[in-house]
């Protein structure tokens, strides 16, 4: 199983320096489970999503996590669209409030892309927040189709062909 670990980043957390360390992990491995509580914490309590209401991909899924001291502080999931895994979603994009507005959100990004172009990955969507396209524009992503609400929240979709 390839497993990508990659890039150190320093940040700031309440005056103390951090070192975050990018893993990509199965849902067998103890990080998952918190991966778990801050999707749960991050997105899906606050817009009354019950917990663990968004796990029906995971066992099938590539799982990114953003570890600092052991602790995970971010997190993004890749959902295979297809059997030949050449065509994939990203979902659940969550970073720990106290490490908003640190970078840990693009290093997830950047790495996810990587592992797509490791792994002959053609296309990735998105069905992003509207008020975070920006952020996966970024990136390389476009805006296609018309604007749609989902969980209550009004989303665009995105993609990216790599």
């Amino acid at each position: 199983m390839f497993q990508r670990k990659r890039t150190w980043k320093f940040c700031q957390k309440n005056s103390s320096r951090c070192m975050i360390n990018i893993k990509r992990i199965s849902t067998k491995n103890p990080l998952y489970q918190q991966e778990r509580a801050l999707r749960n914490r991050i997105l899906l309590r606050p817009i009354g999503v019950p917990d663990f209401g968004w796990e029906m991909y995971d066992s099938g899924s590539w799982h990114f996590v953003a570890v600092n001291e052991n602790n995970v502080i971010g997190c993004v999931v890749l959902v295979p669209l297809n059997d030949q895994k050449s065509k994939v979603q990203l979902i659940q994009m969550a970073v720990d409030t106290d490490f908003q507005g640190k970078g840990i959100g693009k290093l997830l990004v950047e790495d996810l892309i990587g592992f797509c172009k490791d792994n002959s990955v053609k296309e990735i969507e998105i069905h992003s927040r509207s008020d975070v396209v920006e952020f996966y524009k970024l990136f390389g992503f476009t805006v296609f189709g018309n604007a749609f609400e989902e969980v209550g929240i009004l989303h665009r979709y995105m993609r990216m062909y790599l």
